[in-house]
């Protein structure tokens, strides 16, 4: 990031797959400040046109780091780090029920099978409530991750964090 600015929040991608929902996180954590983790493989190039495109030109404003898998990422983000949340449709916990931290970490999984039990176990599971009834299995990984990272910043900075 090219800013001074202590980052709020962290969002990490776990094996994303879709290059537009990638560059539009990236371009969701370049306008908040957010730190951006990608950890591998990517189901993309990071240079596909694709993911540029959807992230504009904000990348030169972006902390984006890159992880060969999932161990390197939780042996390397250490340090300033809060708790760390695993979004998900698997588990019942809202995110609403969360009282979110300066420091915290969010996790989102792969766009097509969403993150591993392992990872869900590991980690304290939320979800965004939809209706039960709901004729679709989940929100696009962009629209969630945005929902949940502002919820996150509305609770950081309401607080005086």
């Amino acid at each position: 990031m090219k800013s001074s600015q202590q980052t709020l929040l962290h969002i990490v991608l776990f094996e994303p797959e879709i290059p537009p929902n990638t560059g539009n996180i990236a371009r969701l954590c370049a306008c908040t400040g957010c730190a951006l983790h990608l950890v591998h493989p990517l189901g993309f190039e990071i240079s596909n046109k694709q993911l540029r495109r959807a992230g504009l030109d904000y990348w030169q404003w972006l902390d984006v780091k890159e992880y060969k898998d999932w161990q390197q990422l939780r042996e390397q983000l250490v340090g300033d780090t809060g708790r760390w949340y695993a979004l998900s449709t698997k588990v019942s916990k809202p995110i609403w029920d969360v009282s979110f931290q300066a420091g915290d970490v969010l996790v989102m999984g792969p766009e097509t099978r969403g993150l591993p039990t392992s990872i869900l176990e590991e980690l304290s599971a939320i979800t965004i409530p939809m209706r039960e009834d709901a004729p679709v299995r989940s929100l696009n990984l962009s629209s969630a991750c945005s929902i949940v990272t502002y919820e996150a910043l509305r609770q950081c900075r309401g607080s005086g964090e």
